[in-house]
């Protein structure tokens, strides 16, 4: 009988928990492989009708951290340090009217969003006001706000300078709209580039690839609806056009990222899965030469779903393939023409044919390994594969405890 007590007392700690394995294929409702669910915060819960766009950041003073998760009528904040008990904090309301699209990134502890709402610019928030949230969900209030442009699809932000830039606005044809972070309370504008006309979502870095004519320099890679645009923004009041790439097929060059050697980009096609008829398609481009890029080779998925955004962490390749959900790619073979698919987790176990609902957005770069996906229908999934890294928070301690429970009533010692 005690033994069996302690039986049930271990597996209450367990259910206790927000943690669900993949197991036989599935994480509770959810389609699965190689990923657990850690936590789950549903729509209803953030009180809003849609989920978008994510981020995340880390506090450098205690390294806690944060999923920004962007919804119709706000910003969602949420601490993920205890991955398995992740806590609403809050919400930022829009700044104007509710929208299905908004955009989040971070820079030296701030957040900056924007949406297409009417009017709505770019809000600023001190990320560093969620450490001394005591009774969540709190409703915060933006502290700044930049209007030199009014809606804008995405924004785009390198840390490395201190620019952010708004794409998709009424300035500039809809390219990038330059703006000065350096005092992220205080944006200022910095001019902007329209050579190449409306650019749906860029990346932007400080260049380190293998073109040495351009090392150091800031480049700003543009998905612009159909093609690619390379563009060196190093001096912002002269923007020079480097290159543009197309391929074939092309319905709506909707984003793309580097490999970390800046060699390879990867770019999805939002479109050609529903126009074309395609299974998820992904085309990839080679960037030895900044001034004369190439085409590399395409990989198709094994599911009819769109791709949305997909970003690169070591030598995978993390994809929101909306109804699929989020789907990783070994790209360690990319040089070779070889990419495969090693793991998923299906955020919409309905279906995954091409249609714009679930998974949105996901975030890969937690130090901890635990990945946010945000979904269009559901909400907030934070989700990990249980065979890498090291959670921070008190969920490592939580799982160290439950194994030597397990030990000592399997009979051994603690």
């Amino acid at each position: 009988m005690k033994q069996l007590l302690i039986t049930l007392s271990f597996l209450s700690i367990i259910s206790m928990s927000g943690q669900t394995p993949c197991t036989s294929g599935t994480a509770g409702e959810y389609p699965c492989n190689g990923y657990d669910l850690q936590s789950f915060i549903s729509l209803d819960e953030m009180d809003a009708q849609q989920g978008n766009d994510s981020w995340g950041w880390t506090d450098p003073q205690n390294g806690k951290e944060y999923a920004l998760v962007g919804l119709d009528n706000g910003t969602a904040f949420i601490d993920v340090s205890d991955p398995v008990n992740a806590v609403y904090l809050g919400k930022l309301p829009t700044h104007t009217q509710n929208s299905t699209w908004r955009d989040i990134k971070t820079y030296n502890n701030h957040a900056f969003i924007v949406s297409e709402a009417s009017n709505h610019g770019m809000q600023v928030f001190d990320l560093t006001r969620l450490r001394d949230v005591s009774n969540p969900p709190e409703t915060f209030d933006e502290d700044a706000h930049y209007s030199g442009f009014g809606s804008a699809h995405n924004i785009i932000i390198n840390e490395d300078s201190g620019y952010a830039y708004g794409v998709g606005t009424s300035t500039f044809n809809g390219g990038p709209h330059f703006v000065d972070i350096s005092d992220p309370t205080n944006p200022t504008p910095a001019g902007g580039y329209s050579d190449d006309s409306y650019s749906h979502d860029a990346q932007v870095v400080t260049y380190s690839g293998p073109d040495t004519e351009h090392l150091g320099k800031e480049i700003l890679i543009g998905s612009n609806e159909n093609e690619i645009a390379i563009v060196d923004i190093t001096n912002k009041n002269n923007p020079i056009g480097l290159s543009t790439i197309s391929y074939s097929n092309v319905e709506y060059t909707h984003q793309g990222w580097f490999t970390e050697d800046q060699r390879y980009f990867i770019v999805g096609d939002e479109i050609d899965e529903i126009n074309v008829g395609f299974n998820t398609r992904t085309i990839i481009f080679d960037f030895e030469d900044l001034d004369n890029p190439s085409f590399h080779f395409e990989y198709e998925g094994p599911t009819e779903a769109i791709d949305h955004n997909g970003y690169v962490k070591g030598d995978k390749y993390y994809l929101s393939n909306y109804r699929a959900g989020m789907r990783v790619l070994d790209i360690s073979q990319i040089g070779n023409e070889n990419i495969t698919e090693i793991g998923f987790f299906d955020t919409y176990p309905d279906s995954d044919s091409a249609n714009f609902d679930g998974a949105w957005n996901v975030y890969p770069f937690f130090a901890s390994n635990n990945i946010v996906i945000s979904d269009i229908n559901r909400g907030f999934f934070l989700v990990r594969e249980p065979s890498i890294g090291q959670d921070t928070g008190v969920s490592s301690n939580h799982f160290s405890s439950n194994r030597k429970w397990l030990v000592w009533l399997r009979g051994g010692n603690n």
